[in-house]
């Protein structure tokens, strides 16, 4: 298992966010969800613009073995996409913490990533789920 980066928040589903400066939040898959979905061959992306409801789906990453929904871990506007994933999707495989980010936000209420798991609790949840 990948080290969690201590600055990112996640939801359940594993998304993760990053709060960047200036209220931008930074959206990706954690590396358990991309180690589970296999080898990254599609994603398909919300457009910059778009309106996001917290835990409505936004995107879809595609894989050699499913397709899987990306659900906003906050609301917000999308401000921009990573559209270097559309010549190498597998970027998300190889640095999901890092090159491999889906979007990012300006977020409507920073108070939504209070709710959001930690580092810790994050690996607790998947410790779980594995049992």
């Amino acid at each position: 298992m990948s080290e969690i980066p201590g600055d990112l928040k996640f939801q359940r589903s594993h998304e993760w966010a990053r709060l960047e400066e200036g209220g931008r939040v930074t959206v990706g898959i954690s590396f358990h969800a991309q180690d589970q979905l296999g080898d990254v061959v599609y994603v398909e992306l919300p457009t910059v613009g778009d309106h996001v409801e917290q835990g409505a789906g936004c995107a879809v990453v595609e894989s050699v073995k499913a397709a899987s929904d990306i659900y906003a871990p906050v609301s917000g506007t999308v401000v921009a996409v990573n559209e270097a994933l559309g010549d190498a999707p597998e970027t998300i495989n190889a640095d999901p913490w890092g090159e491999g980010w889906l979007f990012a936000l300006k977020i409507d209420d920073a108070a939504q990533l209070d709710g959001l798991l930690g580092p810790d609790d994050y690996a607790q949840a998947m410790e779980e789920d594995m049992h």
